[in-house]
């Protein structure tokens, strides 16, 4: 038996979705929601979708099942939540929680995690990582042993300020729309922490124990200025993890880089080692290093999905099929919301700790799942 599920968001990268929802055989209805009509009505008849919302409100108070929020990143906690006091499961796009104020961020998290717990209903984190073959490649080489017990990792993400392919100037304006200013400028490289920091939690079945990083300030800075809206100076963000199995990992954030831009990650253990970065994707051990194609790791699809992968290193389709399947089964999903917090709470405190010159700190963990 299939779900209900409307699509609440349908700017550049939240339409992208919309026709793969609609071709998952356990999907038996789809509704789609923004509040600019023109936008709406464009991707409803691009889908072949008819019933249409204009506002989250208006969704809440329908019987729609599960909502797919694919909206501006300072909106996802309250969203999520209020979806979820709705009687609905919900799919958040990254990050869960959003904005300058690490502390209310932590608190926003509990919150979310509470809201989890006292409404019952599922929530999912759209993290792309998780379902790139890379990580996936990864997983089944743990499952195998082949790794040994894992020593040390790195995961990044560099995309430098003035990217010519995706310049982030551009991207925070559009993001703000009316309310952008020069006060707006800016943001914190660790507050969007997932996309790295998604590898190495998720492949290890860990989480981050503690945290030292350092911030890097350019002298003529024009763009991360503490008088801004995010007080922040750090255009660079450079973290060290202690991870709870005891393992190492270095984290960076780099948004002044020089580089046509980077999201990786290499992994080591005692016996084997992955590295995904310029180099392609290689296996290592003692003997050697050689290229290895990670796409033999590729989970099973439904075919109509499987034919659209989509974006991110084709994770979209999977992470469609894994929320669908969830919450049709019934079950926790991958990307769940104690893993969402373990993902993003490293980020948030590693923040801290730069600005505190690198000093040690605790990064909090709400546990796992009940049974």
């Amino acid at each position: 038996m299939g779900i209900s599920v409307c699509l609440v968001g349908l700017g550049q990268f939240g339409a992208q979705f919309a026709e793969l929802y609609r071709n998952h055989p356990m999907v038996d209805r789809l509704a789609l929601c923004d509040l600019d009509a023109e936008r709406l009505a464009k991707v409803a008849h691009g889908c072949a979708v008819a019933e249409c919302y204009r506002s989250l409100d208006e969704v809440c108070r329908s019987d729609i099942e599960a909502v797919v929020l694919i909206t501006q990143p300072w909106l996802h906690a309250e969203q999520a939540m209020q979806v979820l006091r709705a009687g609905k499961h919900v799919y958040s796009a990254v990050p869960p929680v959003y904005g300058p104020d690490g502390e209310r961020l932590l608190e926003q998290l509990d919150a979310l995690v509470n809201t989890v717990r006292q409404t019952g209903q599922l929530y999912m984190l759209g993290e792309t990582t998780c379902y790139r073959a890379e990580v996936s490649y990864c997983r089944q080489r743990i499952a195998q042993g082949d790794f040994g017990q894992l020593t040390y990792g790195e995961c990044e993400y560099w995309h430098d300020l003035d990217n010519p392919n995706s310049n982030l100037r551009q991207v925070d304006r559009a993001r703000w729309g009316r309310e952008w200013g020069p006060d707006k400028r800016g943001a914190i490289p660790m507050h969007y922490p997932t996309h790295a920091t998604a590898s190495m939690v998720d492949i290890m079945q860990t989480r981050v124990a503690s945290v030292s990083a350092l911030g890097y300030q350019r002298p003529d800075e024009d763009w991360f200025l503490r008088d801004a809206y995010w007080g922040n100076v750090f255009g660079n963000e450079v973290a060290l993890y202690r991870m709870a199995n005891g393992a190492v990992v270095r984290h960076t954030e780099l948004r002044r880089v020089g580089h046509p831009g980077r999201e990786g990650f290499r992994l080591f253990g005692t016996e084997g080692s992955f590295l995904w970065d310029e180099g392609g994707c290689r296996w290592g051990t003692r003997e050697g290093v050689a290229a290895v194609d990670v796409n033999i790791a590729r989970e099973p699809l439904p075919p109509a999905l499987a034919a659209n992968l989509g974006g991110h290193g084709g994770s979209h389709a999977y992470l469609v099929h894994e929320f669908v399947s969830a919450c049709a089964e019934g079950r926790q999903p991958r990307i769940h919301v104690w893993q969402a917090a373990r993902f993003m709470a490293p980020g948030i405190v590693a923040h801290q700790s730069a600005l505190r010159g690198g000093e040690p700190l605790p990064v909090p963990d709400w546990g796992e799942p009940p049974a």
